[in-house]
């Protein structure tokens, strides 16, 4: 059994004991969180698609710890002009999850 969440505008295929870096959630010292953006819901027999989401469904998460991700660096400048330089680094800050549990 898998399904489809989103979170952080971005979708994720899960299944029970992934673990997943999802954009960072505010979870405020919480053990566990409920993600009930699921957009598809498979198992081995049947498919169930929201429109756009799946009235009822969720996917329980344990929150295992913050993380960063690699730093991404963009670098701007301005041809002909000596001193017109910019260098900008960044690292995304992520929530690690381990899916507990899909509920249809």
């Amino acid at each position: 059994m898998y399904a489809v969440v989103e979170t952080g505008s971005k979708q994720y295929k899960v299944s029970k004991g992934d673990v997943v870096a999802v954009e960072r959630l505010d979870h405020k010292e919480a053990k566990e969180i409920k993600l009930d953006k699921v957009l598809l819901v498979a198992d081995n027999k049947d498919v169930t698609i929201g429109k756009p989401y799946i009235k009822g469904a969720s996917v329980a998460c344990e929150v295992i710890g913050e993380t960063k991700g690699d730093k991404v660096i963009s670098f701007k400048y301005r041809r002909r002009l000596g001193n017109s330089r910019k260098k900008i680094g960044h690292r995304q800050n992520y929530t690690v999850l381990k899916v507990k549990e899909i509920v249809k």
